[in-house]
């Protein structure tokens, strides 16, 4: 069995919240979203992308696939939903080069399965330790990664929420997944990077160790974000197996 709770924020900058999430206990699935775009657009794409996969969810439900057609059962999920992203986004009008990020995590007889577009995180805490296990699809984490910039540089760089891969934002998409085995008391962590941007690894660590209601933890981190500086909407969900 496992447990979760959920919450997102505006911030303190913007006037609306652009983020969507989507929390599906019985079928251990969820999602985070983060919508780019002008005139609120952005708010459609994450919308539309939760939507899309909830529904695809409910019509196809992942426990009938089989573990080793799970991948190729999720990527025919996400590029349907990129097909319908991308066709509003290309035609003329307000949602014109809208896109979304996501991150999306399914618990199933013991494993973690998640796949990640853009530069939203998914965290396992185990045994008082934090691992980032997504990698942001970002211009920075490719020069650091080609070690033309250091950490603290990445941090700091003024093009760091240049995305290089999102929903929508292309005809095609690439997700990356990842899968491993779950241990009773691991948290796994979805976010927006209007979480980690303003709290870092150490400071969610420190929470998410020191935090045993889940629900409080997700309102501490939230609140952490925007006290220090909640330039941006912040997404968390957090679930314990």
């Amino acid at each position: 069995m496992h447990r979760s709770a959920c919450g997102t924020d505006k911030g303190n900058l913007r006037k609306t919240n652009e983020d969507s999430m989507l929390c599906m206990d019985s079928m251990g699935f969820y999602m985070v979203a983060d919508g780019v775009g002008g005139h609120n657009s952005g708010e459609v794409a994450s919308r539309l992308a939760v939507e899309l996969m909830k529904n695809l969810l409910l019509s196809t439900p992942p426990d009938g696939v089989e573990e080793q057609d799970l991948p190729e059962f999720f990527n025919q999920c996400l590029w349907h939903i990129n097909e319908e992203i991308y066709k509003r986004a290309s035609a003329a009008g307000e949602n014109t080069g809208m896109a979304t990020t996501a991150v999306m995590l399914l618990l199933r007889q013991g494993k973690a399965y998640i796949f990640n577009v853009g530069d939203s995180r998914a965290y396992l805490y185990r045994k008082g330790e934090l691992k980032r296990i997504t990698e942001d699809h970002t211009y920075v984490n490719e020069l650091l990664k080609s070690g033309r910039i250091s950490e603290y540089e990445a941090e700091v760089h003024p093009q760091r929420n240049i995305i290089t891969r999102a929903f929508g934002s292309e005809e095609t998409v690439m997700p990356d997944f990842y899968q491993f085995d779950v241990a009773i008391g691991d948290r796994i962590l979805l976010c927006t990077d209007g979480l980690y941007n303003e709290v870092n690894d150490e400071q969610i660590l420190e929470l998410i160790h020191e935090e045993q209601d889940l629900n409080k933890l997700v309102l501490s981190l939230i609140k952490l974000a925007c006290d220090n500086g909640g330039k941006d909407n912040i997404t968390v969900i957090c679930v314990e197996t």
